[in-house]
């Protein structure tokens, strides 16, 4: 008779949080990406094809770190023809501050003097 080793299934919301969080942080782990969300940061507006020469790669490559963020939810793209014009989504972000957030809250409570 074999052993059937049982795992306990974590709850759902917890699961997907995790999830979002590992999502976010797959999509920023590119530098032109994070250069990408700085770029929004700093504009009010939304840009389109500014992106592809404040970035200095090729669109194509561009459009390639763009489709990543956007699938992650970080950002928008919103067709104004005959451009798609992108925005940073900030709500986007909020499950990777708040676990950021978390995490330096207990480092610096853990940390010994």
């Amino acid at each position: 008779m074999s052993a059937v080793k049982l795992r306990r299934k974590r709850p759902a919301s917890t699961r997907s949080s995790q999830e979002k969080i590992a999502q976010i942080a797959k999509a920023l782990a590119h530098p032109a990406r994070v250069q990408i969300v700085q770029t929004l940061l700093r504009r009010t507006t939304c840009i389109g094809c500014d992106i592809v020469q404040e970035i200095g790669l090729a669109a194509s490559t561009t459009s390639e770190h763009l489709r990543i963020l956007k699938e992650a939810g970080l950002i928008i793209g919103e067709i104004e023809h005959p451009r798609v014009c992108y925005s940073l989504n900030p709500a986007a972000l909020k499950p990777l501050a708040e676990f950021l957030g978390q995490a330096a809250a207990s480092a610096i409570r853990n940390r010994r003097v």
